[in-house]
């Protein structure tokens, strides 16, 4: 049949250019995950970072407050902007493929837009530019092992996987610390993958699923996400992400976009994005709405719905 011509073709084309490979062999290690944490962790999570030294012992003496750290392998780090212990709005941000606990704070390829520290930090100055007496915390939640590169592991949901299980035990450890806040979770590109996983599973308190530059959510429309919460999804034109095909076949490929005409996201404004890694950044208009989602104030958010097939 034609579209089964179409399809191996298109297998085939991204075989060559490296994007699907064979799986990974059996009995292979399983990704490392954070184990959630919550406040009363920060002293003893403090001490093991002074205890790895510069610069993780800098950032101890900066003031910054992580739920979690480890430096072995790629590392994780779970870090903490605002009094999470009073919080009734919290934002997780989930980062994607090649990040790492050494450019968690300087940024891949050392571009500081791209670094979940920074990202966090303009969400968090971007919501309080906005009410200023807001009860909010902000996580720059590298909680997983994203893949490195854009090989076989970015091409398949086993990174994710493991990545949904550790977030569904962050945010129930939220939800059972702080049950009157509500929670939103934001993924970037890998990270959309992340949370798509997660969402069947969410306590109701997450109530707004954010993606940004997302690969897709590992479904074809919003629907099968199974979730009560919102989905929203910033995709700007200059992306590559929008490259991608809407595949998933053999285990590889992660469903449609989320913002792609069909999926049934909420769209996020994007002007003043650029490229891949421009969304969270200070003057866009989807750093201004992530902070609107983030504090409930959706009817103030300029996107538009694109209905699910």
């Amino acid at each position: 049949m034609r579209w089964q011509s179409a399809v191996r073709g298109t297998v085939a084309g991204l075989l060559a250019v490296g994007l699907l490979v064979p799986p990974p062999p059996a009995g292979a290690a399983p990704v490392p995950s954070a184990p959630a944490r919550f406040v009363d962790a920060y002293p003893d999570v403090a001490a093991t970072m002074r205890a790895a030294g510069a610069p993780y012992a800098d950032w101890v003496a900066a003031g910054r407050s992580f739920l979690a750290f480890d430096p072995r392998g790629d590392g994780l780090a779970v870090e903490v902007l605002g009094d999470l212990g009073t919080a009734d709005r919290i934002a997780v941000l989930v980062p994607g493929v090649d990040t790492t606990l050494r450019n968690f704070d300087r940024g891949l390829g050392g571009v500081s837009r791209r670094a979940p520290s920074a990202q966090a930090r303009s969400l968090y100055d971007e919501i309080r530019a906005g009410q200023p007496d807001a009860r909010v915390a902000v996580l720059a939640w590298l909680g997983y092992d994203p893949p490195n590169g854009l090989g076989r592991a970015a091409t398949r949901q086993d990174s994710a996987r493991s990545g949904a299980r550790a977030l569904l035990d962050l945010v129930r450890t939220l939800a059972r610390h702080r049950p009157a806040a509500t929670v939103t979770l934001i993924g970037h590109s890998y990270g959309a993958l992340v949370i798509g996983l997660a969402a069947p599973a969410l306590p109701a308190q997450v109530t707004e699923l954010v993606t940004v530059g997302g690969v897709g959510m590992g479904v074809d429309e919003v629907g099968e996400l199974r979730t009560g919460a919102t989905v929203w999804a910033a995709e700007a034109p200059d992306d590559w992400i929008h490259w991608l095909p809407p595949l998933r076949i053999l285990g590889f490929g992660h469903g449609v976009r989320p913002a792609a005409p069909g999926f049934g996201a909420r769209r996020l404004p994007v002007d003043g994005v650029t490229g891949h890694d421009g969304y969270l950044v200070s003057g866009t208009g989807t750093l201004h709405a992530a902070a609107l989602v983030t504090l409930g104030r959706t009817g103030s958010v300029t996107g538009t719905a694109v209905a699910a097939r």
